[in-house]
C-alpha cells in the first residue's frame, strides 16, 4: 500500500471506531466484521469480499501501535512521512518491498499466546495461524444409529442386549493404509502431508482441504482392492448395549465410544439407539406413572371393598375402595410406577370402572328390584331437573 492509500483511506471509519479507540475496541470491531464478511460465509459475494479486505487492511495498520502512529501522522500532515514497508501486498513510498498479507499470521499474532484463548481461537479451524501442523490431525469417528424394539416390561426394568452392527471400519486387508499389500502410500506432493493448502484471496490466504489427497496427507498409487484406497471398509460387529430402566418410547440412548473408530488417535464416535416400546394390553404410561383401569361391581363401589389390582411385574397389590366410590374415580398406589434416573419410583394410578352386568339371573333381578323399591324416594336426577327447569328458556 502506498502513502497515498494512507492519506485517502479512513481505516477508523472502515472498522467503525473512533480515532481514539483502544486496541481492545479495534480488535472487537475487526472480529465482528471479519466474521460477517468472511468468504467462507459469503460465497461469490464481491461486496462482502471487498469489505473483508478493507477491514483486514485497516486492522493490519491500526493493530500495531507504531504503524498506527505513523498512519495518524501521515493523515495529519498530508504525507511527507516515510511509510514503513512490509504491509498489505503493495509497495511503499520509500521503495520498501511489501510482503503478502496472510490473515492466518495476523490471527496467530493477536491470539494472546499459547493457551490464551485470544482472537485466533474464535475462528477455530477456519484459520491455521500460518503454521503447518507437524503431524496429521486426530479425527473423531462418526456416530452411527441403530434401533431396538422392547416389550413394555423390558422398558420398565431395563436390560443389556447385543446389537449386531454393520458400519465403516478400518479395512482389514490393508490395515487402514488404503494401499495394496506390499505397497505403501506416499506423502502428498501438493500439501506435503499436511492435508491442507492455502488458497490465495487477493491480499490474504485461507487454508482449505487438499484436493489431491482429500485431507489424508497421503496419496495411494496402487489402491487396496477391498477398500479401493479409502482405508475403510464395511465391517460387522456385535456390541452390548445397556438400555436403562424407564426408557420411553421414541427415546434415543447415546452409548459413548461405540460408534466408528477415530483416525490418527481420535476418539471413537457414539452409537445412538432409537428405542421403540410395544404397547401393553393392560397398562399404559403417563410420564413417570403407570395407569390401569380396574372394573368393580356395583356392590363393591357402593358398600366398599378390598380389591386386587395387577402390577406390571406380575403380582398384585390390594387397594381399598371406600363406601360410595364413584365410577371413574382415580386411586394412587405409591411406588409402583416407573423408576427414575435418581432412583425414585413413580406411582400406579388406578381408575375405577363400575361394571354393569348385561345379563342377570332371576335371583339377581329380584334383589335389584327390592333395592329399587327401597330406594324409590331417592331420585339422583331431581337436582338436575330442578336446575334445568329453573333456568329453562334463559339465554
Amino acid at each position: 500500500m502506498s502513502q497515498k492509500d494512507w492519506i485517502e483511506k479512513d481505516y477508523y471509519k472502515a472498522l467503525g471506531v473512533q480515532k481514539d479507540a483502544s486496541q481492545a475496541e479495534i480488535k472487537k470491531a475487526f472480529r465482528a466484521l471479519a466474521k460477517k464478511h468472511h468468504p467462507d460465509n459469503n460465497d461469490n459475494n464481491p461486496k462482502s469480499e471487498a469489505k473483508f479486505k478493507e477491514a483486514s487492511e485497516a486492522y493490519d495498520v491500526l493493530s500495531d501501535e507504531k504503524t498506527r502512529k505513523d498512519y495518524d501522522e501521515t493523515r495529519a500532515y498530508g504525507g511527507g512521512i516515510r511509510m514503513p514497508g512490509g504491509f498489505g501486498g503493495g509497495g511503499t513510498s520509500g521503495g520498501g518491498q511489501g510482503v503478502p498479507f496472510d490473515l492466518s499470521d495476523l490471527l496467530g499474532r493477536t491470539g494472546g499466546g499459547a493457551g490464551g484463548g485470544g482472537f485466533g481461537d474464535v475462528f477455530g479451524g477456519i484459520f491455521n495461524r500460518g503454521q503447518a501442523p507437524s503431524a496429521k490431525r486426530a479425527r473423531r469417528g462418526a456416530d452411527i444409529e441403530s434401533s431396538v424394539t422392547l416389550s413394555f416390561n423390558e422398558a420398565l426394568e431395563g436390560l443389556t442386549l447385543p446389537l449386531r452392527l454393520t458400519s465403516d471400519a478400518v479395512c482389514s486387508l490393508c490395515q487402514g493404509t488404503g494401499a495394496r499389500n506390499g505397497t505403501t502410500p506416499r506423502v502428498c506432493p501438493t500439501c506435503q502431508g499436511v492435508g491442507q493448502v492455502n488458497r490465495n484471496q487477493g491480499g490474504f490466504s485461507i487454508p482449505e482441504t487438499c484436493r489431491e489427497c482429500h485431507g489424508r496427507g497421503l496419496v495411494v498409487d496402487d489402491p487396496c482392492p477391498q477398500c479401493h484406497g479409502s482405508g475403510h471398509a464395511p465391517s460387522t460387529r456385535t456390541v452390548q448395549a445397556r438400555i436403562p430402566a424407564g426408557v420411553r418410547n421414541g427415546q434415543k440412548i447415546r452409548l459413548r465410544g461405540k460408534g466408528i473408530a477415530g483416525e490418527n488417535g481420535g476418539d471413537a464416535g457414539d452409537l445412538l439407539v432409537a428405542v421403540h416400546v410395544s404397547a401393553h394390553p393392560v397398562f399404559a404410561r403417563d410420564g413417570d406413572n403407570l395407569t390401569v383401569t380396574v372394573p368393580v361391581t356395583f356392590a363393591e363401589a357402593t358398600l366398599g371393598a378390598d380389591i386386587s389390582v395387577p402390577v406390571p411385574s406380575g403380582g398384585t397389590v390390594t387397594v381399598r375402595l371406600a363406601e360410595g366410590t364413584q365410577n371413574g374415580r382415580q386411586l394412587r398406589v405409591r411406588g409402583k410406577g416407573v423408576r427414575r434416573k435418581d432412583g425414585t419410583v413413580g406411582d400406579l394410578l388406578v381408575t375405577v370402572d363400575v361394571a354393569v352386568p348385561q345379563k342377570l339371573t332371576v335371583k339377581q333381578k329380584d334383589a335389584l328390584s327390592a333395592y329399587a323399591e327401597a330406594s324409590k324416594d331417592h331420585d339422583p336426577r331431581a337436582d338436575l331437573l330442578s336446575r334445568a327447569k329453573e333456568h329453562g328458556g334463559q339465554s
